[in-house]
């Protein structure tokens, strides 16, 4: 064979191979262009068939959510019942066993080599713990959400039959020892509260809040249950306990103090009003949480003008259960009478320019960094129940100074409720 030969079929295998190479990207060129997931395919597939897709999607969606549900539910019912299995078979209703714990470890071994990681012997002192500080099941008056599906709950036809069965049924509609919205990580935090009037609070908000576990362990550290009820007398506490948070009147959203650790300004003392309203507009989530419920962003810097003359309330927000507008103003430093009587303008003229006839009267909320809670009282009026003066705190104290300044405060309420009462007894001597 020639050289000549040679040359030309090694350049013909060449041109082949290229023109092969050129072929498959082209078509994959091709294929990238019309992939299912592209853009441009999406504009050819007919409207029936996205609508279709679209459905079926949501459908899997919520099954998997309804799934996920009720396995955190049937776990939380399983732990209650191993809980009760301990404390009122093994031991026969006493706390604690006479024959130690040698037994406990041998069943947390067993249940470990057969179920895996969760069942060691601390895991079942929790489970025992659970049972113990809900023997009758959640606190909730109907946590029964979702009834009817097949959720795994505890028998109440069992309860006349030897508990060792452990009585777990499976019913078409069960009645449910716990809500299904809550899972056993929020429970886990509840059995940190060893109150139960405070602990019966945080698990009904919980719930009806739809709290994470993140938000439901910020409130129990921020001693939510403590704040609300600083100023209510035991009925009113135990209606709280029982019923959680009622918000219809403008009282039921004051905390006492607010707690605006999240604005991060405790290291700088030269911060000012507008430095804490920016970090507020910035860790809005943060705040509303610690405003409680209902609250809606309205606007910042709200202009209001006079007669050519312009005031700006720092925050406006609306409250859906109250209905109506509640204003915030943020001062650094003592409250002033001053600072009260703007607030009293500012509900004024949301009363009457801004305020709906379906709407209630406006709230007025003064946010200070100290306050003199007598010349508050002295300075509204007897039947006040628009403008509230509250104390903010820019760290999160622990729970021993909370209690202790929640005390304080307490002591200094009654103690000018009991001046005011002295004034009014020699007003009526004179006369």
């Amino acid at each position: 064979m020639s050289a000549t030969t040679v040359a030309y079929k090694s350049f013909e295998q060449r041109e082949t191979k290229s023109a092969a190479t050129l072929k498959a990207g082209s078509c994959v060129e091709l294929r990238g262009a019309f992939s299912i997931g592209s853009p441009e395919m999406s504009e050819l597939r007919p409207a029936p068939e996205e609508h279709l897709y679209e459905r079926i999607e949501s459908i899997l969606d919520e099954a998997r959510s309804r799934v996920a549900r009720t396995i955190n539910t049937a776990m939380v019912h399983a732990y209650w019942l191993v809980g009760r299995e301990i404390v009122e078979v093994e031991q026969q209703g006493a706390e604690r066993a006479g024959y130690g714990e040698g037994l406990m470890k041998r069943v947390a071994a067993r249940l470990t080599a057969k179920f895996g990681k969760g069942f060691s012997l601390p895991s079942l002192k929790r489970m025992k713990q659970f049972y113990l500080a809900f023997p009758r099941g959640s606190a909730l008056a109907d946590g029964a959400e979702g009834k009817g599906s097949t959720l795994l709950s505890h028998s109440h036809e069992a309860d006349g039959v030897e508990k060792g069965s452990a009585a777990l049924s499976l019913s078409a509609s069960p009645a449910l020892l716990f809500p299904p919205m809550l899972a056993w990580s929020h429970y886990l935090v509840l059995l940190r509260v060893t109150r139960p009037e405070a602990r019966s609070f945080y698990e009904i908000e919980a719930a009806r809040e739809s709290w994470s576990v993140r938000e439901l362990e910020c409130q129990v550290s921020a001693l939510l249950f403590d704040r609300l009820t600083m100023n209510k007398n035991p009925e009113q506490v135990l209606t709280l306990a029982r019923k959680g948070q009622q918000v219809s009147v403008p009282s039921d959203v004051l905390k006492d103090p607010f707690v605006l650790e999240f604005a991060d300004l405790r290291e700088n003392p030269a911060a000012q009003e507008r430095d804490l309203e920016q970090a507020i507009i910035e860790r809005l989530e943060d705040f509303l949480l610690e405003m409680g419920k209902g609250f809606c962003f309205v606007a910042r810097q709200k202009r209001m003008t006079l007669e050519g003359d312009h005031f700006y309330v720092d925050l406006v927000f609306y409250n859906r259960l109250l209905r109506c507008f509640v204003l915030v103003d943020l001062k650094m430093g003592k409250l002033t009478h001053q600072d009260l009587g703007q607030m009293q303008m500012y509900v004024n003229f949301f009363d009457r320019f801004q305020r709906a006839e379906h709407e209630a009267k406006t709230i007025g909320i003064v946010l200070c960094s100290d306050k003199n809670d007598a010349m508050v009282r002295i300075t509204l009026p007897d039947d006040n129940e628009q403008i509230v003066a509250a104390r903010y705190q820019m760290y999160l104290p622990t729970e021993e100074e909370l209690r202790a300044e929640l005390e304080r405060e307490r002591e200094e309420a009654e103690r000018v409720l009991r001046l005011t009462a002295e004034v009014e007894e020699s007003g009526d001597g004179e006369r």
